[in-house]
């Protein structure tokens, strides 16, 4: 008999210990949240990090000192958004730094009421809309994208999500993997399931998704480029023939050459402007 040279029991998957690894999690939570225009505090920055960095603080126990500190402040403007950055921020690198991962709908729900559990009303928290919305858009000279009917959001992203199911990318050219992607990932955004928070939930999903996928995925962009990704996104959903505006993936697509080509695509959030 052939001995199986494998051990058939499960491991547990611990954060990485790597200092350098942790730091990219944390910067790409730190820049999904300038999206909001939200920035980290001082106390995490200076006083957690630090620890959390040389493997004295796990990501919950951040989270729990996090906790513990706000619990002692007023809540005034300032540290309302500093907990949010701060607490949204620890909970983005933990779910960058851990491989589960499922390809649905409803994982899109787990990410969110993960992100904003006592962040954001309760009501809201991993729950598809119940409202139609609209946001004043700056690259739009305050127009809004047209975003998906609240009755239509689950078949909506039923349907997108089946599309992209059926996709095979094994031998594809990567430059139409790319443009796949970036399809892909716009198709959902349109759709903005809910209330708040969705530019960061469905970066975190996609980020998930393509180290599932097997990319070598450059998180620089979304550390250093998050406003540009969003109004990227804002670009690839708005058409206007009155005013001669139509879609365009463009930017997108230039956002993900640099995410999954290490292309050096100046990024400039002014150039997206109508």
């Amino acid at each position: 008999m052939t001995e199986n040279k494998y051990d058939e029991t499960y491991e547990e998957i611990e954060e990485t210990t790597d200092p350098q690894q942790k730091e990219k999690y944390w910067k790409t939570g730190f820049g999904l949240n300038k999206i909001d225009y939200l920035e980290p505090s001082e106390y995490l920055t200076n006083t957690l990090l630090p620890d959390h960095f040389a493997g004295k603080l796990t990501y919950q126990e951040v989270e729990n000192y996090l906790v513990n500190h706000y619990q002692t402040l007023p809540d005034n403007d300032q540290n309302l958004k500093e907990r949010e950055c701060d607490i949204v921020s620890t909970r983005i690198a933990s779910l960058l730094d851990n491989s589960g991962f499922v390809f649905n709908p409803t994982s899109l729900k787990g990410i969110h009421r993960y992100l904003f559990k006592d962040i954001l009303p309760e009501k809201w928290v991993g729950e598809f809309r119940e409202k139609n919305i609209y946001k004043k858009e700056p690259v739009l000279q305050g127009e809004s994208v047209a975003y998906a009917n609240y009755f239509m959001i689950e078949d909506t992203l039923r349907y997108d999500f089946e599309m992209e199911g059926k996709k095979d990318y094994v031998g594809k050219d990567t430059q139409e993997i790319i443009k796949s992607i970036a399809s892909f990932n716009s198709s959902i955004w349109k759709v903005h399931p809910f209330r708040e928070g969705n530019t960061r939930t469905i970066a975190v999903f996609m980020v998930q998704y393509l180290n599932v996928l097997g990319f070598d995925v450059n998180n620089e962009p979304f550390e250093a480029k998050a406003s540009y990704f969003r109004n990227a996104l804002v670009r690839a959903n708005y058409t206007n023939l009155a005013k001669k505006i139509s879609n365009t993936d463009h930017y997108l697509i230039k956002f993900y050459e640099n995410l999954l080509n290490h292309a050096d695509h100046l990024l400039l959030d002014q150039e997206e402007n109508l």
